[in-house]
This record gives C-alpha cells, structure tokens and sequence, in this order.
C-alpha cells in the first residue's frame, strides 16, 4: 500500500509501519471531523452489518478460534463468545435510539427560564486492543458499544490468534466501510504503535502489567482510556452454604476456557477445617464435567507453550514453598497438547507467586478463614479484584461482603454471571482496571456528553454586570447567605 493508495479495513504487521497506520487513522479521522454527527440510521445499519458479520460466519470463527488455541470447545465458543457478542449487538442496536435523545435538564432556580440539555455526541475515532482468550467476544462488544455511540473503529487483535484476527480482518473489508472499521495485526511492538495513535479514545482489555504501558502510550496525546484489566479474583464461600454446591458453580466458572478467563475465580476462601472437604467436592465436579479429561473435546489448551510454562512455574514455586497440590483429575498433564489438568492448591501462602499474579489458567489455590471478619480482610489487603464471588445465604453476611469489599463487579451463589448482563456495567476498579462499557454504560463512554445551557430571552444577568456597585454587592450577599 503506497501513499497514494486509499485505506483499507485491515492493515498487517507487514505492512505495519507507524505510516500505514496513520494513513488508516487520519482517513477515520478526517472523516469524523467532516461530518461530527452520526445519524440513528447510519448507526443502526453499521449495527446490522456487525450482526451479519458474527452471525453468517459463527462457525469460521469457532474454526479459527480452536485453530488458534490448539484446541478450543467448539461449544464454550459458541456459549461464551458467539452468543454474548451477538446479545452485546443487538442490546446496542435495539437501544441506541433512546441513548441518543438529549436528556432535559433543570437549570438552577437562578439561571431559570433558560433551559438546560445534555446532548451525546460521537467522540470520533475509537482504538480498542483485543486479548487473546476471547478474541471475538472481546472484539465485537466493545466494538458495539463504539458503533452505536456512533464512532469509527480501529481493533488491534491479539498475535496471539492470528487465524482469527485474520478472518476477522477479512469479513470486515466485506462488511464495512473502510472508513469504518479497520483490523490492524501484528504482534507487540505493532501494538504499542497503534496504542500511540491519537484516538479519540482508547479501550484496552489484558494484563494490569501491560495495562501500566497502555496507559503510558496514551498520555503522550493525552487520549483517554478505558482499561479492562484482571487481578485476582476471590471467592468467599460462607458456613452456611453447601460446600458441594458452591463447589460445583465455583469449578465451572473457573474451568470455562481452561480457566483462561479475566473473571475467573482465582483462588477460594472456605471456612477453616474445611479445605479438604472442599477440594474433594471439587474434584467430583471435574469428574462429572469431563469424564473423560485426556480426550474430551470440552475441555480447552492453554492458548501457547510460554503460557504453558508460566503456570507450570507457578507450581514449581508454590511446591518448593511448601504448599500441597492436589490433582482434581485422574488425567496426566498432556504437554504437546498443553492441556492441564486442575489442581487445587492447600496450604498457601502471599510468598508464593500463584498468589501473587493471576492465574489465568486451571489452578485453584483454596485458603481456610476463621471468621467472615478474616476474610473480608484478607481480600482488602489485596488489590482490588475486577469481580468477586460470594456463596451465602444469610442475607446479613452477604450484604457485608457487598459493602465492605470493593471490586469491578459481583456475582452471588454463582460465578461469571454478572458480565452477561447488558443492563450492568463491566469494568474493574484500581489495579483491575479503569472505566466500564456494555450497555449504556459503553455507550457513554464512547461518547461525549455534551452539556448546553440554552439563555432565556428573559434574564437578570445585566444585574451581574460592571461596572460592580451597591445592587451588585446586595444580590451576591443574598446568593452566598
């Protein structure tokens, strides 16, 4: 692609110069600047297109994805990518009508009868990074969010799936405009040119450690940003719940995706004495999910040999710390096949560094406490989690986990749920992340909420004028009384 040529909707790592970039960035953003306002129906029919584009080509993404994993649940695909990404376009599309209409607002009693309004305007041209563990789901829900604000979007998918990114890539050159959407792949150093682009905005979900340089790269054009991170997600099983049910909720929130999930579980908090007990449970859990755990075609690999090696590291350390592994599967680890097994982990401890990085993967370290007041604790002393678990049934107990515990979001008696649902906002808070999308909530951060005060033809404010005299030194008494 020379200079001259006009901008496509995927630029590769090949092609992948600071330039090729800006050319595709400053065609979208030209275009925004030519015409700021989007209507309904320009975005309800980019909405349209994004629907045809996952729906039509569900299958080659299932395809793709388990390409790229080495081996991926056609089903978990299908359930966690598929399904919520097309929920996530059509919450926007039936909505962004009614997000669109200025909101009336009440002036001041002093500033009346002039009127007030909020008025929401695209902000231009949106960056969003994809991750690698759910790169269609990742892509397609922020990109909603982004459409219906009414922006033009350019998405940065992971190396990591590279026969997703590329087919992603393609189907859009079909799909939109190029002026739309664009696909840019590549691998890090590509990402950190593109994290450099002066977007108008900037979403980025992966690593907090990541998130820090994100972050870095975006403050040079002061662009905001929007930072889906993780962390360590807790569970807090309470004395009054079934240990085998919690159990059973708890296992399969964190074995989805082999446990490559940013929400996923990250380590248990059970009552004291009880740790065995639980691990037990588990491990009838797993036997019941996936029977047959060497062979089941349910049960997803770890995404690439360095993520392989990462968490057999962690439980290199956390042996020779002192903890007890506990297998939950009679199955060996597969290593050409980077498919591990779960195992649970006892007698932990904060030196270990499974219990210092997330896990991102199918371990699962199980901690006793004393009292509620001990683990509620525990977890403050951490860094805030992008979401919580609890599993009570005293209302009272529960309700002190919920205001006594900060993280991005919560689910109660079960796992991973909360993220399902449009009408709530997804984000996380501190070291978890900063900002929120889905929903309206996505919405308003893809766009500008543009406040106008609108002047009545009938006013005081020639009161307020100077030269400043007696009248005006009486009227301002009066208003700071």
């Amino acid at each position: 692609m020379n200079a001259n040529e006009p901008a496509t909707g995927v630029v590769s790592g090949q092609e992948a110069g600071v330039s090729a970039f800006r050319r595709v960035f400053q065609a979208m953003h030209a275009a925004t600047r030519r015409n700021p306002a989007v209507e309904r129906s320009r975005r309800e029919v980019r909405l349209d297109a994004l629907l045809a584009l996952v729906h039509d080509n569900a299958e080659h993404f299932v395809t793709a994805i388990a390409a790229d994993f080495g081996h991926r649940s056609a089903h978990e695909t299908r359930l966690l990518e598929v399904f919520p990404g097309l929920e996530a376009i059509r919450h926007n599309r039936s909505h962004v009508g009614a997000w669109m209409k200025p909101q009336k607002k009440s002036p001041s009693i002093w500033f009346r009868p002039g009127r007030a309004r909020i008025i929401p305007q695209p902000l231009g041209v949106v960056g969003i990074i994809v991750p690698w563990n759910y790169p269609l789901f990742l892509a397609i829900s922020p990109l909603a969010a982004a459409l219906a604000a009414g922006n033009r979007v350019m998405l940065k998918i992971s190396e990591f799936t590279p026969r997703t990114g590329e087919l992603l890539a393609e189907l859009v050159t079909r799909y939109f405009a190029a002026e739309d959407v664009s696909v840019v792949l590549g691998d890090a150093s590509i990402g950190a040119d593109f994290a450099r682009l002066p977007f108008d905005h900037l979403l980025f979900t992966g690593s907090t450690r990541v998130g820090h340089d994100i972050m870095r790269m975006a403050a040079d054009n002061l662009t905001p940003v929007t930072l889906e991170l993780g962390g360590k997600s807790p569970v807090i099983v309470g004395r009054d719940y079934p240990l085998a049910k919690a159990a059973e909720r708890i296992m399969v929130g964190k074995l989805l995706n082999a446990g490559q999930t940013c929400i996923a579980p990250d380590y248990v908090l059970v009552p004291a004495g009880r740790e065995q007990e639980f691990v037990d449970a588990a491990r009838a859990v797993v036997a019941r999910c996936f029977p047959a755990m060497a062979t089941t075609p349910d049960y997803t690999s770890i995404i690439n040999e360095r993520h392989y090696q990462r968490l057999q590291g962690y439980l290199s350390d956390a042996r020779e710390r002192g903890a007890k592994i506990e297998p939950l599967s009679t199955a060996a680890a597969d290593d050409a096949g980077r498919r591990l097994p779960p195992l649970a982990l006892l007698n932990v401890n904060d030196d270990m560094r499974v219990m210092q990085d997330e896990i991102f993967g199918p371990l699962l370290p199980v901690l006793p406490y004393a009292d509620l007041d001990a683990a509620i604790s525990y977890v403050n002393r951490h860094p805030r989690p992008l979401a919580l678990y609890y599993f009570g049934h005293d209302g009272a107990a529960r309700d002190r986990v919920l205001n006594e515990t900060v993280a991005g979001g919560v689910t109660v008696n079960d796992t991973i749920l909360h993220i399902a649902q449009e009408e709530l906002p997804f984000g996380g808070v501190g070291p978890s992340g900063m900002g929120q999308y889905h929903g309206i909530e996505g919405f308003r951060t893809f766009s500008k909420q543009k406040a106008v005060f609108y002047q009545s033809g009938l006013n005081g404010m020639s009161l307020f004028n100077p030269p400043y005299g007696a009248l005006f030194e009486r009227l301002t008494k009066f208003l700071i009384r």
